[in-house]
């Protein structure tokens, strides 16, 4: 892991950016979650760029980091964060210092603020580097048991409660006619209101996701029609965060396309190791 602290004098160019996952939730015991590499690469940056830098401390001390927390520089990169701030918040791995960016929770850059930020620092010429940890996303279509060859993350759906309808429709007629699960989350407040607008207008055979607190003690993943969902009474939701997927039967203008209208081949699909 000696590339992991900053460039020495005799090395050109720029420093390059460790994308750090977190822990979802529970900040407390990282290494349940994190393997030794991305802990190293953690207790080793001295300049990162997080969501809240408070959260930063919390999982930097979890971690038993060595040296004292008050010498990382930590800058905060967030929805308020103004895209022509962006410049300078790579101005020290431009001139040759390591960065690790960190997410509030999970793989930062993925439903995150920082992604911005590595598009520039593609631009820019600086290298990135991402490490393994926990993605509530794919953690999430992992045990579902919905289609995981072909799928869909759509980030947050409208708050508008007509906009948001009429995109849970578009999401159903996009999945039955590519057999395409289809993935999104939403701010906990709304967790509710998201799940019985999808009892109410999705199809009864459309199968519904709703993944809880994953990775955490109090974890739920589980997936049922929307016939079953609603035949038994309907749960209130948590205020946590949440993973919501559905995959609607297969439309049939789906089933009878050809191989190529479908943009497939009449070959079985082969499965690919990820």
């Amino acid at each position: 892991m000696s590339d992991v602290h900053a460039a020495s004098p005799e090395q050109a160019g720029p420093g390059q950016i460790w994308l750090i996952p977190t822990p979802i939730g529970d900040t407390t015991a990282p290494d349940l979650v994190l393997p030794r590499q991305t802990l190293e690469v953690l207790c080793s940056v001295t300049y990162l760029i997080a969501e809240r830098a408070r959260t930063a401390r919390a999982v930097l001390k979890a971690a038993g980091i060595e040296h004292p927390i008050q010498s990382i520089s930590i800058v905060e990169l967030n929805e308020h964060t103004p895209e022509t701030a962006l410049p300078g918040l790579l101005e020290p791995v431009l001139a040759g210092q390591n960065a690790g960016l960190m997410s509030e929770a999970g793989c930062p850059a993925v439903a995150d603020p920082g992604a911005q930020l590595i598009a520039l620092a593609h631009r820019r010429g600086i290298r990135v580097r991402p490490l393994i940890g926990p993605s509530a996303i794919l953690l999430a279509l992992m045990a579902s048991g919905l289609n995981g060859q072909c799928f869909a993350f759509a980030g947050y759906l409208p708050q508008d409660a007509g906009a948001r309808d009429q995109k849970l429709m578009q999401l159903e007629a996009r999945s039955a006619s590519h057999n395409e699960t289809q993935l999104f989350i939403e701010t906990p407040y709304r967790n509710q209101a998201i799940f019985d607008a999808m009892l109410a207008r999705l199809s009864p055979a459309t199968e519904i996701m709703v993944a809880r607190s994953i990775t955490l003690p109090d974890e739920s993943i589980e997936t049922r029609t929307v016939q079953a969902w609603r035949s038994q009474p309907a749960p209130t939701l948590p205020r946590t965060p949440t993973v919501f997927g559905l995959l609607a039967p297969p439309s049939r203008a789906g089933r009878n396309a050809s191989p190529a209208s479908a943009g497939g081949s009449a070959k079985p699909q082969r499965r690919t190791r990820r």
